[in-house]
């Protein structure tokens, strides 16, 4: 069993994978070389699954921060007699500078030793266990470090110090005095790759080096908000790229599978996978930036991902691999006990094939804020934008599984009206662009039908809100989005009743927001939701309530670990991170909503998000 809080580690990427380090100086997760891959370090969920950890036997206090401008991680040791830095990071190609971020990432993780004075001793633990433990590989020595063969993966450790070898692990004992200093990398191949090299010192230097470089020339594009909590919303921008897999332009939903949303319990999902909702709301998010290469590869990817099946009259897939698979399917693994016991471990998601009709309007409504940025749209990109505000026209009507995708019974829910609603708003608007001006008519009308059905059936006299779903009670802060969309003004006295049932109801004692608190056919329960309080501190920015959106978005942002970065819940008991980290939502939100906060203090009217037009400065 794994128990280490999940705020205690730190993202690392190279736009292709993840690795999670350990305040302590231990990766614990690692899959190479994609987010999706087994993984070779998995100690986050189970001691026995492996771990590579540098670290002084003894220390009085450490602390650790991001490289400026970087998702190049620095942690520092100071023990009795000196401090150590280590410096961890998975390099990037070579040259890469700006939107070349991660092109040809060589599939190395370095990890980078300074003595910087007095002398230290430090602990060397080397555990590979590659396809998620179930692999105790053969160590041999090569000259310069460790091969590591078993299964798909061979792996070589560049060492510049001698190791002691035993089952599948290698240890040593490191001193180093003021100055020295010493690097280690891991290079990964595939079997019938090339054969990964030894690195030598110098080489890993420059790589490093490149690597800081590369990630500081992307910020320096991307990186326009100037805005309060400029740094947390510039950090959740890096973190956003971190979660892209630049081979392809996919975004995954977070760096890990399985993490829960309820400490023992079921709620255990494997979020390494593009959700076309997610990964339109992240686009949205980098657009604070007004660069559009990172939009122009998703929607490429997304026609190439989902070819044919809205045309042969199947729905919108709502999710994809990151290379563009479809077939996801969910299995267990058995063998992981799980973060703190929480089984089962899951791989794939059993969501891919639900129908949730709300993503036709994510996937439109990414086109139309980012459509200033291109002259024209690829023509696949037409054709899969006209395919989708025909399929939300035509199927606005029916039952599906909702936003949360809840294993229950399919319902109307409100929120997939809303967003076919936008999906038709958003395609009238963009109909010249992708050639589609013949279909405005009829959009238009199937666009008030929908409007009218929200409006009717979507608000309840008793609970005097929007609620979940047709003829429903239940509360549900997807309905924020009613306002935040533009569907109704934030002043419109139905919206503000809304907001005020959500935060009085569907709220904890500490302020945080629940999605909702109905049955889903699920057992157990969850913690708040990041990404609705951040909804919440927007939609109250918005109807001008400025002071008491501060309030809730501090509240939210004080549950941030010691780097920056947000899980996708809080437990309600112990205050703890909970579930899949980091969460593309919670960083998404804490930027829609920081822009939404500093428009109305500068007395703007923003339309809905950092996106949605404007000088994001």
């Amino acid at each position: 069993m794994s128990d280490r809080p999940i705020a205690d580690y730190a993202l690392i990427s190279d736009c292709h994978s993840a690795a999670l380090v350990t305040t302590e100086g231990s990766v614990d997760w690692v899959c190479f070389p994609r987010f999706d891959r087994p993984s070779t370090f998995g100690r986050l969920l189970d001691e026995a699954a492996g771990h590579w950890s540098v670290r002084p036997r003894d220390y009085d206090q450490k602390s650790r921060r991001y490289l400026e401008n970087t998702m190049v991680l620095e942690t520092t040791f100071q023990v009795s007699s000196g401090v150590v830095r280590i410096v961890d990071a998975l390099a990037v190609g070579r040259n890469e500078k700006g939107h070349e971020l991660g092109k040809d990432s060589p599939h190395l993780l370095i990890r980078s030793v300074t003595c910087d004075q007095g002398a230290v001793e430090l602990d060397f633990e080397y555990s590979p266990r590659p396809e998620y433990g179930l692999i105790y590989p053969f160590l041999t020595e090569v000259e310069g470090g460790i091969a590591a063969q078993g299964g798909a993966d061979v792996l070589i450790l560049s060492s510049p110090v001698d190791l002691a070898m035993e089952e599948s692990s290698a240890t040593a004992r490191l001193e180093l005095s003021g100055g020295q200093s010493i690097t280690f990398a891991l290079h990964h191949a595939q079997s019938w790759e090339p054969p990964p090299q030894v690195w030598s010192q110098k080489e890993l230097m420059g790589r490093l080096d490149e690597t800081i470089e590369a990630w500081r020339t992307w910020s320096s594009l991307h990186q326009a908000y100037e805005g309060p909590w400029k740094d947390l919303v510039h950090q959740s921008g890096r973190v956003l790229q971190a979660l892209t897999y630049q081979p392809t332009g996919a975004i995954v939903a977070a760096a890990t599978t399985s993490l829960p949303e309820e400490i023992g319990g079921e709620r255990n999902w494997d979020y390494r996978y593009a959700w076309v909702r997610d990964a339109s709301l992240t686009l949205e998010a980098l657009w604070v930036a007004a660069c559009p290469d990172e939009a122009a590869g998703f929607f490429n990817y997304m026609a190439r991902a989902s070819a044919s099946q809205l045309r042969r009259g199947n729905d919108l897939q709502i999710m994809f691999g990151i290379g563009g698979e479809r077939d996801l399917s969910e299995r267990e693994l058995p063998h992981l006990s799980g973060w703190r016991d929480s089984r089962p471990v899951r791989v794939g998601n059993g969501a891919w094939n639900q129908r949730q009709l709300d993503v036709y309007g994510e996937l439109l409504n990414a086109a139309y804020r980012l459509s200033d940025l291109w002259d024209s749209f690829e023509p696949s990109t037409n054709r899969l934008l006209v395919d989708v505000a025909d399929a939300a026209a035509a199927r606005w009507m029916d039952t599906d599984q909702g936003i949360w995708e809840q294993r229950g019974e399919p319902q109307h829910f409100l929120y997939s009206k809303l967003m076919c609603w936008v999906a038709l708003d958003r395609a009238i608007y963009l109909a010249g662009r992708i050639e589609a001006t013949d279909r405005v008519d009829a959009w238009t009308k199937t666009r008030e039908e929908i409007k009218n059905a929200i409006l009717e059936r979507g608000w309840s006299e008793r609970a005097q809100a929007f609620t979940q779903a047709f003829g429903s009670e239940d509360l549900d802060a997807s309905n924020l989005m009613l306002t935040i969309i533009g569907f109704l003004p934030a002043d419109d006295p139905r919206m503000l009743a809304t907001l005020d049932a959500i935060e009085e109801r569907l709220t904890n004692d500490d302020g945080l927001v629940y999605r909702y608190k109905g049955g889903d056919g699920l057992e157990g329960e969850e913690g708040t939701f990041l990404l609705c309080t951040f909804w919440l501190a927007q939609a109250q920015a918005l109807s001008g309530r400025v002071d008491r959106a501060r309030t809730i978005f501090e509240r939210a942002i004080a549950y941030a670990n010691d780097v920056g970065l947000l899980a996708e819940e809080i437990d309600g008991q112990t205050k703890e991170l909970l579930g899949n980290f980091p969460q593309a939502f919670s960083h998404i939100g804490l930027v829609n909503a920081a822009w939404a906060i500093a428009q109305a203090e500068k007395g703007l009217t923003p339309s809905g998000s950092p996106l949605l037009g404007g000088d994001p400065k």
